[in-house]
């Protein structure tokens, strides 16, 4: 098991290195456009970026608004999913509005968010919660699909209400699920707050630099920037990941995905 991951590891840091050394040679070549600068001077920008005080209020500003969208989506969105997926009518009737809704891309409705909440950071967080919600919700309810029938009918007998039947089965048998729609929210977060804020830099974040470093013609800052933003995803999908199989190692070893 061990020996998997370091093997994975190390194939992926030699792929990294790899697009990078041919991105170089590329671009000593001249088989890139002039206005993209070599990628050795990315690499100098991204190290040079973390020394900067407003960069790291910006990386500052689009985790918060990352972080408290999250939490807010997961305190709407997974007792909503209980309702639903533990109450038939209701499901019923709120299924078309849940299907209508859902495939609306946030990036469209970027505008009225702007509208609604004049600060930057309120768009943000807004968005954030409506993007998160859907993958939480129907996670949620898949999870309590795949509750055992026998062990919320056992709990029944002896006299436990419905209330009770939810916090005791159904919730911790859909905790897996309803980790693995916080895992996919979490992967979705930083991509919606950045893209607020490069049509609202008012409100600062790394979408905010990144539009000052366009209007100064500093690619090479823009891409050092996008760098680190694809590096703090990396870097939040990975400790997620480890402190989801540490919680529910127990389901992992049961589906054959210990590793």
């Amino acid at each position: 098991m061990i020996g998997g991951r370091l093997e994975r590891g190390v194939l992926g840091v030699a792929g990294v290195a790899g697009f990078i050394a041919v991105a170089e040679l590329a671009g000593r070549a001249g088989l890139v456009p002039d206005v993209l600068p070599y990628m050795s001077d990315v690499l100098v920008a991204a190290a040079r970026l973390p020394l900067e005080a407003q960069f790291r209020a910006d990386v500052l500003a689009t985790l918060t608004a990352c972080l408290s969208g999250l939490a807010i989506a997961i305190a709407v969105a997974v007792p909503a999913g209980l309702l639903l997926g533990t109450v038939p009518f209701v499901e019923r009737s709120a299924r078309p509005l849940v299907e209508f809704l859902r495939p609306i891309p946030s990036v469209a409705l970027i505008p009225l968010a702007m509208f609604l909440f004049p600060a930057g950071q309120d768009a943000k967080t807004a968005l954030v919660v409506y993007t998160c919600s859907w993958p939480l919700l129907i996670n949620t309810m898949y999870g309590l699909s795949d509750v055992d029938p026998l062990a919320r009918d056992t709990l029944r007998s002896f006299g436990f209400g419905p209330l009770a039947v939810v916090l005791r089965v159904s919730l911790p048998s859909a905790a897996p699920f309803i980790a693995t729609g916080v895992r996919i929210a979490v992967s979705v977060t930083l991509i919606v707050a950045v893209s607020v804020e490069l049509l609202a830099p008012g409100g600062g974040g790394i979408g905010a630099f990144l539009s000052l470093a366009g209007s100064a013609n500093r690619v090479d800052r823009m891409l050092a920037a996008a760098l680190w933003a694809g590096l703090i995803g990396l870097a939040a999908n990975l400790l997620f990941t480890a402190g989801e199989r540490r919680a529910f190692r127990w389901r992992h070893t049961r589906t054959g995905d210990a590793s």
